[in-house]
């Protein structure tokens, strides 16, 4: 009987287990990891790491799951260092990423749920992760009285904020910078929102490049809110 190949088929067990917490059988070692070998030599193998003390049967009819044993000689002897440092360190890389973009987002509905608050006005932001916006304080909007009292034109304007991902189109067309812009009525492009005007700017952090800004009708305090959003980027910047 081969010592190495009953290292790999001790191996073989084990990666199985932890990979479905359910007792392996000989049929399934010699499938799934392909050993040149007959059933039989796998059937003979398993029982000499039973008799060994590797593995066990945990009732009758089952596969073997490993011992403490199986496990310790598996971490001791077989355990490829170098294979799961680079797969470690390629899930790390995904997991990063994934809380990277996760707290990204909440502080931009931090960022932008103060800037709705602070200038009655509805405030968007578009995500890191993909070309669409989101936005808060439509109720603010829909309580001014240009839109209270035409329904027609608060119906475009939600329209256009259901359809995030053609406004962020309309927003890079804008050529926007790092500075704050205004654009009023016609200037904003979209012709469902030029009874509005729009307040954005440009934001970065943590690699990721977005819009930032403000909407709200051609009625507004544009000096503040022009102010406001630059204090509320800086937040977010920090």
């Amino acid at each position: 009987m081969s010592e190495e190949r009953k290292k790999q088929v001790l191996s073989a067990i084990i990666k199985h287990f932890v990979k479905t917490a359910e007792p392996v059988g000989s049929n399934t070692i010699l499938v799934s990891y392909r050993f040149h070998v007959s059933p039989a030599t796998i059937r003979n193998d398993m029982m000499s790491l039973e008799k060994g003390g590797f593995i066990f049967q945990p009732h009758t009819s089952a596969g073997r799951i490993p011992t403490d044993k199986g496990y310790r000689t598996f971490v001791d002897e077989m355990v490829d260092m170098e294979k799961a440092r680079l797969e470690a360190k390629k899930i790390l890389a995904k997991v990063k990423e994934q809380y990277t973009l996760k707290k990204m987002r909440e502080e931009l509905y931090d960022a932008v749920a103060l800037l709705a608050r602070a200038t009655n006005s509805v405030s968007f932001a578009t995500t890191p992760d993909n070309p669409r916006t989101f936005f808060l304080g439509m109720s603010n909007m829909l309580k001014q009285p240009e839109f209270s009292n035409n329904m027609v034109g608060a119906s475009e304007v939600l329209e256009v904020m259901e359809k995030s991902d053609n406004f962020v189109k309309t927003l890079e067309s804008l050529e926007i910078t790092d500075q704050v812009k205004t654009f009023i009525g016609e200037e904003s492009i979209l012709p469902q929102i030029q009874s509005c005007s729009i307040i954005v700017t440009r934001y970065e952090k943590n690699g990721f490049l977005g819009y930032l800004g403000i909407l709200g009708p051609k009625r507004m305090n544009y000096g503040f809110n022009m102010v406001m959003l630059e204090e509320i980027k800086k937040l977010l910047h920090k």
